[in-house]
């Protein structure tokens, strides 16, 4: 069931339905309130819409770097798996 949550992004107060708990919903805010902090920091004067689109931009990065890393190891993981199914049929 769906909660209602108020969360602050910068200085933007929102308010959201989510699913999780509260402490999941806390720690994605501070997640994100920190990546658009980051941000800021490194370009004074950015509006906040562009602050924003930038963040966004780099935990989309970070995101899509890590899908790499695990489907990789997915891959390496379903293959070892299939060479120890054919070592196992071989030995019965």
């Amino acid at each position: 069931m769906k909660k209602s949550y108020n969360i602050r992004i910068l200085e933007y107060g929102l308010s959201v339905l989510s699913d999780a708990e509260e402490e999941q919903v806390a720690s994605v805010v501070r997640f994100l309130n920190e990546k658009m902090e980051e941000v800021s920091q490194d370009r004074n004067g950015l509006k906040t819409l562009d602050v924003a689109i930038l963040a966004a931009l780099n935990i989309s990065e970070d995101f899509l770097k890590l899908k790499e890393v695990h489907e990789e190891i997915c891959d390496q993981f379903e293959c070892r798996s299939e060479k120890l199914i054919h070592l196992i049929e071989d030995v019965s």
